[in-house]
């Protein structure tokens, strides 16, 4: 239970960043299909601390992704489609000092 009430906290306070540049701290909103969840980052030595959290409704489970980018790297959380129709991906980028995210093709 309480890591649902974590989750829908986090989301409350979460503005509203399916695309666009964040910063430390500031957590965004994101969805891909039926996945919907917040990212947010803190800086540390080796680079941005980037923390994705996404569940498929809430009598679903949370799943979690983490990870370090430096300077120029990505990463890429995607969902697959229906039989036939495309999946939805989600690339998180660090460029120039920011962190991006925005949705991108996905031909799978």
């Amino acid at each position: 239970m309480f890591r649902y009430t974590a989750l829908a906290a986090l989301c409350v306070v979460a503005s509203s960043a399916s695309a666009g540049e964040l910063t430390a701290r500031q957590g965004g909103t994101v969805d891909l299909g039926n996945f919907h969840g917040v990212v947010y980052y803190t800086e540390a030595d080796d680079g941005y601390r980037v923390v994705t959290t996404m569940a498929a409704g809430e009598e679903n489970l949370p799943v979690r992704f983490v990870a370090t980018l430096t300077e120029g790297q990505a990463m890429v959380i995607s969902v697959p489609g229906e039989l036939a129709k495309p999946g939805q991906t989600l690339e998180i980028s660090r460029a120039k000092g920011k962190l991006v995210v925005a949705k991108v093709e996905s031909t799978q």
